[in-house]
């Protein structure tokens, strides 16, 4: 039975498919991107957090994976993906800008499914 770090994992996974779809179909109904595009782009960051947060918590508590820089790296690196690519992209609201955030989508899915197997 899976334990809460991948519950939330499976979450984030889940929610991060759907960002990155959200972003195929706005790149080709509207070529530019929406402004709910963001907000799903922020609550996919939201997840994230939370998940490091309890991630942080099961490594307090005395469990270490085998790999612990890898899966600490994993942790930290899964926070920053999403602000820096929102934060590369402020004021363009074209296609490329859906590209960055369909991309980062996509990295913090990966990120996601390593951290439930580096654990």
């Amino acid at each position: 039975m899976p334990g809460p770090l991948d519950q939330i994992s499976i979450i984030a996974i889940g929610y991060a498919v759907i960002v990155a779809l959200a972003c195929v179909y706005s790149a080709l109904r509207w070529r530019a991107r929406p402004p709910w595009l963001d907000s799903l782009a922020w609550m996919l960051e939201v997840l994230v957090v939370i998940r490091a947060l309890a991630g942080l918590a099961v490594l307090a508590g005395g469990s270490r994976p085998e790999e612990f820089s890898t899966h600490l790296g994993y942790l930290i690196a899964s926070v920053c993906i999403v602000p820096i690519a929102l934060g590369s992209v402020p004021d363009d609201r074209g296609p490329w800008s859906v590209g960055v955030i369909g991309v980062a989508a996509v990295a913090v899915l990966v990120i996601s499914v390593r951290m439930m197997t580096t654990l």
